[in-house]
């Protein structure tokens, strides 16, 4: 567990302040620094989706502030105790060296490390899922109070880290199967699970699905993203793939199918949970996308990912020849990982240091969505206050001599009808203001969300 574990914080670690803080991050700052009704009415906004999360960011953010180091360094943590607890989970259902190679091909991994280094609630759900499959497996082998407790406790909370865990759950009952005897341990701990999910479903079924417009229904562009997520080869939009992108893909997943033949030929209850981990979530999360809410996104499938280490070292790791492979793998892993360090694929450190510098007595400052201000006010060294979905028009004092209007995540013109609405609305008020003040210079930063920056006038 140790090496693994010890791995993956030390990526995570490597410069861990250098990116810029996204909009999704600005929001955890935001709705973590509340305090009273107020917190609890931030996190009801967000559906009580990590609430958890959020909970835990609440202490921290009021003891050491809101620094990056402070935020980010808890999903580091989890990133780390994920990869220890995958080297675990191998070998108690293999042995020790499969154990080590999962532990190393979880930590050496682009989505991971990027969540690692991210302030936000999907590395702590990683870990605690790879937890509930590590209790899960003592449950149904040996059973047990502690497992039983361990299992509650793990899957209750990975949760309340995000919604998406609850994707996990098909995949262990269907693994049960071929251990019914232990149907009523399982069932009874769910029992205990579904009870203290009562208030994030009461929460979730108020809020409902509005905060989910902009994600669209299946596409093969789309479940190419995923698939190179799951396979570790490259975590589109965020990073542009490199060129070891489409090899590592297409090697993982050629290996993957070789793994599945296997099991068809000798079952191994082990390899079947791996293989029932990797493919159950994201057949059910594509599934709901084509007949209800869409949630087919490379972020959401990160819940699957551990698997395909599991599933990878289960075949490899028992043969010289395959930890050749296995080298060859962390090679291009290492590969798809080193470029991404330091990138900041939605810039708001500098975007917020060129509206400084450019501003001048008289100007006014604008944002669409409303969220773009928190980003800006995190490095303005303002209050972040929450504005989180806040599709709405800026008011704008009367005699402004300029306007700076700072836009990202603006909608989509061809996108989910949600997302056309919020575009049409920012069309229509970007179009205003050049009526009044002139058709503005604009400033691009980052790449995955492009923060755009506009600046109108001087007014006619």
């Amino acid at each position: 567990m140790a090496a693994p574990a010890a791995l993956a914080l030390v990526l995570c670690l490597y410069e861990l302040t250098a990116r810029s803080l996204w909009l999704d991050e600005a929001a955890t700052v935001a709705i973590a620094g509340q305090h009273g009704s107020a917190l609890w009415s931030a996190i009801a906004h967000d559906g009580g989706n990590m609430l958890g999360y959020y909970a835990l960011l609440h202490v921290l953010i009021g003891w050491f502030g809101h620094g990056a180091l402070v935020i980010r360094l808890p999903s580091a943590v989890a990133a780390a105790t994920c990869a220890g607890i995958v080297a675990l989970l191998g070998r108690r259902l293999f042995d020790r060296r499969v154990g080590v190679v999962a532990g190393a091909l979880t930590a050496v991994s682009l989505p991971v490390v990027f969540w690692g280094q991210d302030a936000r609630g999907y590395a702590p759900m990683l870990a605690l899922v790879a937890g509930s499959f590590l209790a899960f497996a003592a449950l149904v082998q040996t059973g047990g109070r502690r497992a039983w407790i361990a299992y509650t406790v793990l899957t209750a909370l990975a949760a309340y880290a995000s919604f998406i865990a609850v994707f996990i759950l098909p995949a262990q009952l269907i693994a049960l199967i071929w251990r019914r005897q232990a149907w009523r341990r399982v069932a009874s701990a769910l029992v205990a699970c579904a009870v203290c999910w009562v208030p994030l479903a009461v929460l979730a079924l108020t809020r409902g699905s509005g905060q989910l417009f902009w994600i669209p229904r299946p596409s093969l562009k789309a479940e190419g993203q995923v698939i190179k997520t799951l396979t570790s080869a490259a975590f589109e939009p965020n990073f542009r793939p490199t060129w070891a992108a489409t090899g590592l893909a297409i090697v993982t997943v050629a290996l993957l199918a070789v793994a599945a033949i296997r099991l068809v030929r000798r079952p191994d209850w082990g390899a079947l949970l791996a293989l029932s981990w990797l493919v159950v979530p994201v057949a059910l999360i594509w599934l709901e996308s084509l007949l209800g809410q869409s949630l087919f996104t490379p972020r959401n499938a990160l819940v699957a990912l551990p698997a395909v280490a599991l599933l990878l070292a289960w075949l490899l790791a028992r043969s010289r020849t395959g930890w050749v492979a296995v080298a060859i793998l962390i090679a291009l892993r290492a590969a798809a990982l080193v470029p991404s360090y330091g990138v900041s694929p939605e810039n708001w450190r500098a975007a917020t240091a060129y509206v400084l510098h450019g501003e001048r007595p008289g100007d006014c400052l604008a944002f669409y969505p409303l969220d773009a201000r928190m980003p800006f006010a995190y490095y303005a060294d303002q209050p972040v206050v929450p504005y989180v979905e806040r599709y709405e028009a800026p008011r704008l004092p009367s005699g402004c001599r300029r306007v700076w209007l700072a836009v990202s995540h603006q909608g989509q013109p061809n996108g989910p009808a949600g997302s056309r609405a919020h575009y049409a609305r920012y069309v229509a008020l970007r179009d205003t203001l050049a009526r009044e003040y002139g058709q503005p210079s604009t400033r691009a930063f980052g790449y995955a969300s492009v923060i755009w920056v506009q600046r109108f006038g001087p007014r006619r």
